[in-house]
């Protein structure tokens, strides 16, 4: 939680008296070794030390209204913290510059136990940091080199974003134009389709009679194999006509005198 503190003083007098003691000893080396070009100031909550606007008018490219941060000390929930920005300005590609690894290299030398992220120290108590290191980065940094040091950082990053914004524009004009190729390729293609794509559909059309074609087929089988009801009918007759007996000759009447 950031202090809403307005001074160094009202900040440090809001700390519980054992932290308040250890702030004050990293603070007293800080000011011991500072450039008299730099101030100290509340600053994010907490004890800030940066290059004035009466020195640096463009201030913090972040928030122009903020001095140039150039160091931070502060009392935070479960340690204390150092902020060294000055470490890592115009650093390379990976971060780290000349005055970092020499940081870390100093530090180690001391046999104490570096608990760092990007420009901050984490620590618990003053007996677990060599105050001559801390003081050694923060006169190492003038404030004059400092402010020429992140111009020229500035510069370098808006040269950077400039080259990839560049190569992003390319890459999207590259990639509108393939697509809109492949797209016109495949219009085409649809529209005329080739000898393979006309071959395959007769093929398929030949091999796959549609539905009226095989409702044809197969009633002309099945009228081939029963005969109509003409057919039936005179099948029928035929037979009884030839089963018809002739007509059995009259009798001749017998006379009376004949029979005698």
């Amino acid at each position: 939680m950031q202090s809403k503190a307005t001074t160094v003083e009202a900040y440090l007098e809001e700390l519980p008296a054992d932290r308040r003691a250890e702030v004050a000893a990293v603070r007293a080396v800080i000011r011991a070794n500072l450039d008299p070009a730099y101030q100290e100031t509340m600053q994010y909550g907490m004890i800030g030390y940066s290059v004035p606007h009466a020195l640096f008018p463009a201030g913090y490219h972040t928030d122009p209204r903020q001095p140039l941060p150039f160091a931070a000390l502060a009392a935070q929930k479960n340690n204390l913290a150092l902020y060294l920005m000055g470490l890592y300005v115009a650093g390379s590609p990976d971060g780290d510059t000349d005055d970092s690894r020499w940081f870390r290299a100093a530090w180690a030398a001391t046999g104490k136990r570096l608990d760092m992220g990007k420009s901050c120290v984490r620590f618990r108590r003053v007996a677990d940091v060599p105050l001559e290191v801390i003081g050694q980065a923060i006169a190492r940094l003038p404030a004059a080199e400092y402010i020429r040091r992140y111009q020229a950082a500035r510069a370098q990053a808006g040269g950077l974003r400039g080259a990839r914004a560049a190569a992003a524009g390319a890459t999207e004009k590259v990639t509108a134009a393939a697509k809109a190729a492949k797209a016109k390729a495949k219009a085409k293609a649809k529209a005329t389709p080739n000898a393979n794509s006309k071959a395959k559909a007769k093929a398929k059309a030949k091999a796959k009679p549609n539905a009226n074609s095989k409702a044809k087929a197969k009633a002309k089988a099945k009228a081939k194999a029963k005969p109509n009801s003409k057919a039936k009918a005179k099948a029928k007759a035929a037979p009884k006509a030839k089963a018809k007996v002739p007509a059995r000759p009259a009798r001749k009447p017998v006379s009376k005198t004949t029979a005698r």
